[in-house]
């Protein structure tokens, strides 16, 4: 960061004063630092002190140390430094060395003009603080893949820690009650996430909740209810391999490369587990909670009942806990409306009814019921069905939606794309009814 907060330094070299002061005072309104020097040799002692020297212009034909030389030798102390060569005379030999050994992106003759030596200098400082950023931007991609690295490997052994430990646990209880083996672990799992505590465990703990208390409403067995909750709790296990910048975006929001690797979270988890024997019968449902009800989904394209119904579920309690964490009040009312205009086309809108009452314990704000309210969204939260609670503009005040409508795809996607290249201070305000 030091780098990014320092101002740049341009360091100009030549044998004569007066030049030397000509070229500052077409520099004097730019934003950099600009120092001086009278040789390559006092040049080379000020390179030795001088901080975030970002551009070295200098003279071809100075006594003693030429300008290919000198910046040979600059090149050395500063190899990230902008290098522009000026020459007064026909050599192109000495040129083409200031290039190919001293790293001179660019030389200009003398006597040069004026715009045209201005320019070429504010590029070559243009062209330092870009590569500056981009260093600084390499770096903590490079920290955050670290960090992740060592997250995941940490986190493996911690699962198959715990993966080794439910044998054992199976085994010692086998002959004690006749509690199902997924209830077994789905108690391990959870523990491990409580102790975890970061948003992905809140995340997954929270799916789990809603649907395992619809699960049991349903009427289901108690093993498939234990597998059901199993399976939620370890439904975004995939993701323990996708980049930590990605896990938190929309897909609108995603590059193509962004967008491949998150699709193959569902089955990356299948994969992480396929190998203990326990963990067979929720394999489908970790593959299959992004499949859509319509058939749009991922990976497998399943469409209806063919998508298991444990898979169902869960991407329903998925979508209202993240609907419901993207808001800041009435954040039942909103994930359960969410959910239900998603029903049909994400969501099987049979099972969407089921998560109302679960949802408004889990989300409980205490306010009277039958209340119209509105919350504040991301233009990547917007769905069709939702009505417009103020009037919808773009940064320059541009009326995009008046409020009152209700928002189809194309509203949808004329907010996005305004939002996107001129977006305002705020988010989207959408109008819910609290039941």
């Amino acid at each position: 960061m030091a780098d990014e907060l320092q101002r740049i330094t341009v360091l100009l070299v030549d044998d004569e004063e007066n030049i030397l002061r000509a070229i500052q005072r077409l520099l004097m309104d730019e934003d950099f630092d600009i120092v001086t020097a009278t040789s390559g040799e006092s040049a080379l002692e000020k390179l030795q002190t001088l901080e975030n020297v970002g551009l070295i212009v200098s003279d071809q034909r100075m006594p003693g140390m030429n300008g290919a030389e000198f910046l040979g030798r600059s090149r050395e102390i500063l190899p990230h430094a902008q290098r522009i060569l000026l020459t007064g005379y026909s050599d192109i030999n000495a040129t083409i060395e200031a290039i190919n050994k001293g790293g001179a992106g660019r030389y200009l003759s003398k006597p040069w003009d004026d715009d045209e030596l201005t320019r070429a200098i504010t590029d070559a400082v243009a062209l330092y603080r870009q590569d500056v950023e981009k260093h600084r931007l390499n770096n903590i991609i490079n920290q955050q893949k670290e960090e992740l690295e060592a997250w995941n490997d940490s986190l493996k052994k911690r699962l198959l820690q715990t993966t080794a430990t439910i044998r054992e646990q199976n085994q010692a209880i086998k002959n004690l009650d006749e509690t199902p083996p997924a209830e077994i672990l789905s108690r391990t799992f959870d523990n491990f996430f409580e102790v975890m505590g970061d948003r992905n465990a809140i995340h997954t703990r929270t799916v789990s909740i809603l649907v395992t208390d619809v699960a049991r409403k349903m009427s289901l067995n108690a093993e498939t209810v234990a597998k059901f909750r199993l399976a939620a709790l370890l439904h975004d296990a995939g993701k323990f391999g996708t980049h930590s910048l990605t896990l938190h975006k929309h897909q609108e929001e995603m590059s193509d490369s962004e967008v491949s690797d998150y699709h193959q979270h569902p089955t990356r988890g299948e994969e992480m587990f396929s190998k203990v024997e326990e963990l067979a019968g929720i394999l489908s449902l970790i593959r299959s909670h992004h499949e859509a009800f319509d058939g749009s989904g991922f990976p497998d394209g399943l469409q209806g009942e063919a998508i298991p119904l444990g898979a169902r579920l869960i991407a329903i309690a998925d979508q209202i806990e993240k609907s419901a964490h993207s808001v800041d009040s009435n954040r039942a009312d909103y994930a359960l409306m969410t959910a239900r205009f998603l029903g049909g086309s994400l969501l099987d809108p049979q099972l969407v009814p089921r998560f109302q009452a679960i949802t408004k314990v889990v989300y409980f704000e205490g306010r009277k019921t039958g209340t119209v309210a509105e919350v504040e969204i991301t233009p990547e939260e917007v769905v069709p069905g939702m009505t417009i609670s103020r009037d919808v503009e773009s940064g320059s005040g541009v009326l995009l939606i008046q409020r009152g409508n209700v928002l189809d795809a194309a509203g949808i996607a004329l907010i996005r794309s305004h939002y996107k290249k001129n977006p305002p201070a705020h988010g989207i305000f959408v109008q819910i009814l609290e039941d």
